[in-house]
């Protein structure tokens, strides 16, 4: 009975634009703007570029397909997606995987979400006269406010916001308010990389961002490697079922593989305008990325050291800190999405009371990450960097193993002649290869290549995709 209620009263976007909005949304968000500029410093400027843009192609854009699949056949979220096309309350376990992994990246994500909001009403209110408080010592400033009780606070006020636009529903809330926010990231981001392309020595910033040196990838490739592809797995938003829920609320007339291509190319394009905000603006002022600290609080330190520094700084800063503010709240609101639409379409549970017991547990979950920087990175770094990609491998395995030639079926509808020949490669392709990937990148992240060389990594990766699929393939799965 409870599956009749969800059936009747489940909504669906309300235009292909929205979903797409909304789909960029959820990859556009501290992924690219906030992560981004420091994970490219830390790895090589445009050697990791380039690497992560091929990953985002390779893997990102197929594995994009595998989980709106999986979502738009079942028009669930991914316990009950999972559950139901496999005919296995296993697969539903795995699904609920998805769930821990939503509540995960909420509890990291809205801690750096309030230090966003504070740096922008810190710069908003100093626009009428004044410098803002960070501009003095921004090193000093971020190190008092990024943790402790104001950090908490301020985490709850941005949680709360989130919570707010979830609460209005998918049409209201959610596409209504991707609609207004990615157009207004997109003007905002791309007048500020034509006004920090003005700036004096802007050039250095586009050699280190843009200039390719192959030597870079040779003497470092499974060094970048590892944080190149949990970043393009962060900024699409994969591996969490952000789009298995999102894609479930799909009708059957959508071109799959146009939509995640357009999706891919947006995302991937913001974080790409970002480097040509973020690197020419620290350049410009005489400020290496590479010195200005490592971690969470690079970009916030470095570039609150150039806008200390430039003539109309604070306006410039409100302006930068409302478009990331814009964009962590797109993303912010489709993690809370994965949990809520678990509890409506599984138990019945209304949507206001879904939102308000999540949100509640990320409230308690992220004043512990906002009070403790080691719980903090530890979140945020290792914990999703193996959240995202084994849920992700979980989903390919899923749609190669069990979904088959069913998966090929819902990739082809919509999408034409083109999207039947694509069909058998795809499934190929995230049955086997992706999964050994990522699984691979798993492994020489944590340096077990280091350790036992590189084709024992090799062999051992076979051995762990095998042992994965042996543990979750149904007797009467179709390949």
């Amino acid at each position: 009975m409870g599956c009749q209620w969800v059936s009747m009263a489940r909504e669906t976007w309300a235009t292909r634009l929205g979903f797409i909005l909304a789909a960029v949304g959820s990859a556009v968000g501290l992924g690219n703007i906030w992560r981004f500029p420091w994970q490219t410093a830390e790895n090589g400027g445009s050697a990791f570029l380039v690497v992560y843009l091929g990953i985002v192609l390779l893997v990102g854009v197929p594995g994009l397909l595998g989980e709106f699949v999986i979502g738009r056949r079942a028009n669930k979220s991914p316990v009950g997606a999972l559950r139901e096309l496999s005919g296995s309350k296993r697969w539903g376990f795995v699904g609920a995987f998805s769930v821990i992994t939503g509540l995960s990246l909420l509890s990291f994500y809205s801690v750096v979400g309030g230090w966003i909001l504070r740096y922008l009403l810190e710069s908003g209110a100093a626009v009428l006269g004044g410098n803002p408080a960070y501009f003095t010592n921004p090193g000093q400033y971020f190190g008092g406010v990024s943790a402790g009780t104001d950090a908490a606070l301020f985490h709850l006020l941005f949680l709360g916001l989130t919570g707010l636009i979830v609460l209005a529903g998918i049409r209201k809330g959610i596409e209504l308010g991707t609609k207004v926010m990615m157009p207004a990231v997109l003007v905002l981001l791309l007048a500020l990389a034509g006004w920090a392309a003005t700036q004096p020595n802007a050039a250095a910033g586009y050699a280190f961002f843009l200039r390719f040196d192959p030597s870079v990838i040779t003497e470092n490739f499974f060094a970048i490697l590892g944080p190149a592809a949990g970043q393009a797995l962060f900024t699409l938003s994969l591996g969490a079922g952000t789009m298995v829920t999102y894609s479930s609320y799909l009708g059957e007339d959508r071109s799959l593989p146009l939509d995640g291509s357009a999706i891919a190319v947006l995302n991937t394009s913001v974080g790409v305008i970002t480097g040509l905000v973020v690197f020419p603006l620290l350049f410009s002022q005489g400020i290496d990325p590479t010195a200005t600290g490592t971690g969470p609080g690079a970009l916030f330190v470095g570039l609150a050291g150039a806008f200390s520094q430039l003539p109309a700084g604070t306006l410039i800063a409100t302006t930068f800190f409302a478009v990331v503010t814009l964009a962590a709240l797109s993303s912010s609101i489709s993690m809370l999405e994965i949990p809520v639409a678990f509890l409506v379409d599984e138990y019945g549970v209304s949507r206001r009371a879904a939102v308000l017991g999540m949100a509640g547990i990320v409230a308690v979950t992220g004043t512990v990450c906002a009070f403790n920087p080691g719980i903090f990175s530890f979140v945020a770094g290792t914990l999703v960097n193996i959240l995202l990609t084994t849920g992700l491998v979980a989903f390919l395995l899923f749609v190669g193993w069990v979904m088959g030639r069913d998966a090929i079926e819902e990739f082809s509808s919509g999408a034409g002649s083109l999207g039947r020949r694509l069909g058998t490669p795809w499934l190929f392709a995230v049955g086997v290869v992706l999964p050994l990937f990522l699984v691979f990148t798993l492994l020489t992240h944590f340096g077990v290549d280091t350790n036992i060389g590189f084709w024992p990594t090799v062999g051992l990766t076979v051995v762990a995709s095998v042992a994965a699929f042996l543990g979750l393939r149904q007797p009467n799965s179709v390949v």
